[in-house]
């Protein structure tokens, strides 16, 4: 990912991302028998599907950006490609600074290492030191609350305990940027509240966040501007309210 226009933290360039897949009159072992076996006569038929076409916008430093759409707009995969998970087939990402993201929590830990030693590799995976991590150790522990259970391997987490350490990592590496999908939910009424209160911390310290929820209240409260992504396209992007407002169009009409 490349530098970028120093205003802004995120810019995003006529995205476009195809996938290819057998067609339904095509099994896999079919496809793979005609390949080793050379025959030419048969020709393995992929079907195509664009999950993103000409996607662009940008997000200024220290703006909270909301992205909102229903199921199947494209946005697990818009954000895929900002986290450099994927590939775009077309276009350009530029991410100016470090960013940390929690596309889907949980995820990223290897379940046989402890969950000390996961917090290691994640902030090492994000751009800080060994130091660096070191340092915040305490700090990532004790927001989780999962202290009595931080030296046991991941697989013997519960999915919730598992969800928190994720947050806590994500939140508490100070990253520039800052990307939360569908995330302001997890976890107890408890660790719901400390969650909100340490994103509205985050928020007003002036560092960038980008949102990406079904939750029109959380956008709304949140975000300064959003964009709405329907059937990977932008379908409009401006004032959160006015984008909302084009969402809720949308829903009546499904």
């Amino acid at each position: 990912m490349s530098s970028y226009n120093s205003e802004y933290a995120v810019g995003v360039n006529n995205i476009t991302k195809v996938f290819r897949r057998l067609s339904s009159h095509t099994t896999l072992k079919r496809a793979f028998i005609d390949a080793v076996t050379f025959n030419k006569n048969k020709q393995v038929k992929m079907l195509k599907f664009t999950a993103l076409k000409d996607v662009s916008f940008n997000i200024k430093k220290g703006e909270t950006f909301g992205i909102i759409g229903p199921n199947g707009a494209g946005k697990s995969t818009l954000l895929k490609i900002l986290c450099g998970i994927m590939r775009p087939t077309s276009g350009k990402v530029a991410i100016n600074g470090s960013l940390s993201a929690l596309l889907e929590l949980g995820t990223g830990f290897h379940p046989e290492l402890t969950g000390r030693e996961n917090i290691l590799i994640n902030g090492l995976i994000l751009g800080l030191s060994k130091k660096e991590i070191e340092s915040k150790y305490d700090e990532i522990i004790e927001f989780s609350g999962i202290k009595d259970f931080i030296d046991e391997p991941i697989k013997t987490y519960s999915s919730g305990m598992a969800v928190r350490l994720s947050f806590s990592v994500a939140v508490n590496v100070n990253p520039d940027i800052l990307i939360l999908d569908e995330v302001l939910a997890v976890g107890d009424a408890e660790f719901q509240a400390k969650s909100k209160k340490r994103i509205e911390e985050y928020i007003n310290s002036g560092k960038t966040v980008l949102l990406v929820s079904h939750d029109k209240t959380a956008i709304l409260n949140y975000c300064s501007e959003a964009l709405l992504l329907y059937k990977g396209t932008v379908l409009t992007r401006g004032k959160t309210e006015d984008v909302v407002g084009r969402y809720e169009e949308i829903e009546k009409v499904k």
